[in-house]
């Protein structure tokens, strides 16, 4: 293993842009939801002419379908996520659109057969409803309760409230009281292993919300900590959570 000073410094310098996670190949690793949810989406790609991707991220997940509606639409709010998609979507047709979370979707109402997302950052139910076509379907992948939790209460120390939000039931309870039907709720609960600090280095940089305030100089006594472990042959383990939603219009 590099030293402590190599593995940070190569972590911090490497591009965390878009949603591809290629950069811990053998360095970290995450178990996959048992659902396939990619592929799914591909499938329901296939059967409709017009779809819209919330949160697209760099367009990953969107890009690995054969076939796209002939109108695909996408959103992404954060700038360097917006040039990636449009670079990687734009050959297929897909136009990418920078957006405001906190604003409403820039689309018609009834415009879309299909909205999916993979994780999207917080859902606006009612949005989703008026623009989905009637009889039109919501499908996603969000992220679940107190995810990766064991590594943010390693910065972080506990935190009980944020532990109890995005709970599935309740995001399934506001999107029926926005006019959803949830036709499928699925969960699931998947280990995470980090091999070396500099996976843990680079995962903050690149989901800057699980430690706002993040950086190695802050927290580079628990860095040193866990690099130490690590050398030891006791890597860092963690549990993300998913849940796959289905709603209709």
């Amino acid at each position: 293993m590099q030293p402590f000073d190599e593995l940070v410094a190569e972590a911090e310098t490497a591009d965390v842009t878009g949603w591809g996670f290629d950069w811990l190949e053998g360095r970290a690793s995450e178990e996959r939801p048992p659902w396939g949810y990619a592929q799914r989406l591909a499938q329901r790609l296939s059967r409709v002419q017009s779809a819209l991707d919330l949160d697209t991220g760099g367009g990953e997940v969107l890009d690995e379908a054969p076939r796209l509606p002939s109108v695909m639409m996408a959103t992404e709010a954060w700038p360097p996520n917006v040039r990636k998609a449009r670079a990687r979507l734009g050959t297929r047709g897909v136009q990418v659109v920078e957006v405001d979370n906190d604003t409403a979707l820039p689309f018609a109402e009834a415009s879309f057969e299909l909205v999916s997302s993979r994780h999207p950052v917080n859902p606006d139910w009612a949005e989703i409803h008026r623009v989905l076509k009637p009889g039109g379907s919501y499908f996603a992948q969000h992220v679940g309760p107190a995810s990766a939790f064991e590594l943010i209460e390693y910065f972080l120390g506990p935190l009980p409230h944020e532990r109890r939000l995005r709970d599935p039931h309740d995001e399934a309870k506001a999107a029926q009281a926005a006019g959803l039907t949830v036709v499928n709720l699925r969960t699931a609960r998947c280990r995470m292993i980090f091999h070396d600090v500099g996976a843990i280095v680079w995962i903050l940089r690149k989901c800057v919300w699980w430690v706002p305030d993040f950086s190695v100089h802050k927290y580079e006594s628990q860095l040193r900590e866990l690099d130490n472990q690590m050398r030891q042959g006791a890597p860092f383990v963690a549990h993300s959570t998913r849940h796959l939603i289905e709603a209709q219009r």
